[in-house]
């Protein structure tokens, strides 16, 4: 049997196994672009899971599975963290109530990570991390029938896992012209690779980057607990759903949240999952025991349990402290809008100029995690909030903050900033909000968008031999052409994006060229300058303007409409 505590140091250690090899897994993604890479977006969110998970002492198995599935949940960052942390949210599910774990309970476990996993993506590619951890799962589970023993489970787990990553190449031609296996099935079998070594006796792999534990005469070095922890008590708690309780959950967040924070309720047709951290623990289960029964209840001092344990290194610490917390506002207004960008002019632009309430950092390279994302919402003084994430490796993780936020949610898929900004156009705070939503996202369908920016590695891709440091031109997110100049490759990429409307009957009545922080004003103009000649000679008439958007890694956003 697997010990909550061998599950713990598990999953930790999985962290750090995959940590000291994410560029490795970056390196392995076919397109070339600087987005957000695997390996870093599944490093950074099970990352949150360790510190969370580092600081339980003699936890069931349960207990690690419901705080890696929050953890995991809330800290997901782009389409692979955001499927990570589903794959294990299983195991909340199906290690429910055990001490210990079985093979059985793992594999099952695991299935139940796959099952939710298919079910968050909208179209579901085979060869990539889906099919990877789904053929584990069958594998595990067959296994398990005749031998439930966990270490050989799971070592059925890794080796089917292994074997089909392997297969990756057959199932998508993109590997296998370049010759790589999927980087976020790689991703998932270095975790349960390094799982597997923990179960076996081993020892937790030490992170590259990790600091020494901070023990009790160390604890000035990042500030005393004692001031800096405003709400003591880390409570958790499962509640039976009673059939009769017509009580809405989100009431119960909506409590919770105003007694302490960290506030984390998700609830399914059964039970009703709770983690806080609060001064008054009676009153957090006083008003859940109006939901129905208890089956679990944790109540921990945060403060005793940091001086003891020794477990969370310096800079994880630090980095908690450091990050800015918004505060929750009590929703007033019947509209509010948080839209995902970088850099200081769409930050302006979107804030200042569409009225966005919140700007969230993040894009190209910054994916946010669904927590950030959370926290935005949250801070918008509305009733309904509508979400643009502006990034198609944004999406996954703003979707996973609907069913936790404590007011209406609707997340637009915005895959761009131009389409965020169109959408943000034709809001009309006369309509109600199905309403809105419809025209919002006709407007962000409408617009099409051009980006310029650099190649990250090597690669072929799509018949393009492509060099690191080339410019790289995409018409609507697909590779248009490669190109050297920066200068050229942006007018000649406006006059595609134009052709290709005015193929499909579509108007161009504007076109925005929106300029990165490596771009001046001066030769932003210039591009402007050499558009208009292109569309002149094409015989278009359109007004071409430049906006300082700030944007790190992207020459240029080209805005089509």
């Amino acid at each position: 049997m697997i010990k909550g505590s061998v599950l713990r140091d598990a999953m930790i250690s999985a962290s750090h196994a995959l940590s000291n090899v994410k560029q490795a897994v970056d390196a392995l993604n076919v397109f070339p672009v600087p987005d957000g890479d695997t390996g870093t977006n599944m490093s950074m969110t099970i990352a949150n899971a360790a510190r969370e998970l580092a600081r339980l002492q003699d936890p069931t198995a349960t207990e690690v599975a419901d705080v890696a599935s929050s953890a995991l949940l809330r800290g997901a960052r782009g389409n692979s963290g955001v499927i990570l942390s589903l794959l294990f949210r299983g195991f909340s599910k199906g290690l429910k109530g055990k001490a210990e774990a079985d093979g059985n309970d793992l594999a099952v476990a695991l299935s139940y990570g796959v099952e939710a996993a298919y079910k968050a993506v909208m179209k579901p590619t085979e060869g990539t991390i889906l099919t990877v951890s789904r053929e584990a799962a069958e594998a595990g589970k067959k296994f398990a029938k005749k031998n439930k023993d966990p270490i050989a489970v799971w070592e059925a787990i890794c080796a089917e896992a292994e074997a089909s990553l392997e297969r990756t190449p057959d199932l998508l031609p993109q590997l296998k012209k370049a010759g790589v296996v999927d980087a976020g099935g790689k991703g998932f079998c270095v975790i349960i690779e390094a799982m597997l070594d923990v179960f076996k006796g081993g020892e937790i792999v030490a992170g590259d980057t990790q600091a020494a534990p901070v023990k009790a005469a160390q604890k000035s070095t990042v500030g005393s607990y004692e001031q800096d922890i405003e709400f003591a008590y880390c409570t958790e708690f499962i509640v039976g759903r009673d059939p009769k309780c017509k009580l809405d959950p989100l009431s119960l967040r909506a409590y919770l949240e105003s007694i302490g924070d960290c506030v984390v309720v998700v609830d399914d047709d059964e039970i009703i999952k709770v983690h806080v951290h609060t001064n008054h623990p009676g009153k957090a289960l006083e008003e859940a025991i109006k939901y129905g029964q208890f089956e679990t209840v944790k109540v921990e001092n945060m403060r005793i349990q940091h001086e003891n344990a020794g477990w969370v290194g310096e800079a994880d610490a630090a980095a908690d402290a450091a990050v800015p917390k918004l505060e929750r506002v009590e929703p007033e207004n019947d509209y509010g809008f948080v839209a995902v960008a970088a850099g200081d002019g769409l930050h302006s632009l979107f804030h200042d100029d569409l009225a966005c309430d919140q700007v969230v950092s993040g894009g190209q390279t910054m994916n946010p995690s669904t927590d950030d994302i959370l926290s935005a919402i949250e801070a918008t003084p509305a009733k309904t909030v509508f979400v643009l994430p502006n990034n198609k490796n944004i999406i996954l993780a703003a979707e996973q903050a609907v069913p936790l936020a404590d007011r209406k949610v609707v997340v637009l898929p915005t895959r761009t900033i131009p389409q965020g900004i169109a959408a943000m156009l034709a809001f009309n705070p006369d309509e109600d909000a199905d309403t809105n939503a419809i025209a919002m996202q006709k407007a962000a369908d409408n617009v099409s968008t051009g980006s310029v920016t650099f190649a990250a590695r090597d690669s072929d891709f799509e018949g393009h031999k492509i060099q690191e440091g080339q410019i790289l031109a995409l018409d609507n997110g697909k590779l248009s052409f490669v190109d050297t100049d920066v200068a050229v490759a942006a007018p000649r990429l406006a006059r595609r994006l134009v052709r290709g409307r005015l193929a499909s009957d579509k108007d161009v009545n504007f076109i925005t060229v929106i300029y990165g922080d490596s771009v001046s004003e001066q030769d932003a103009e210039a591009v402007c300058e050499n558009i208009r000649g292109k569309m002149s000679r094409m015989g278009v008439e359109v007004d071409v303007s430049a906006i300082p958007g700030g944007q790190p890694v992207y020459y240029y956003f080209i805005s089509v409409e």
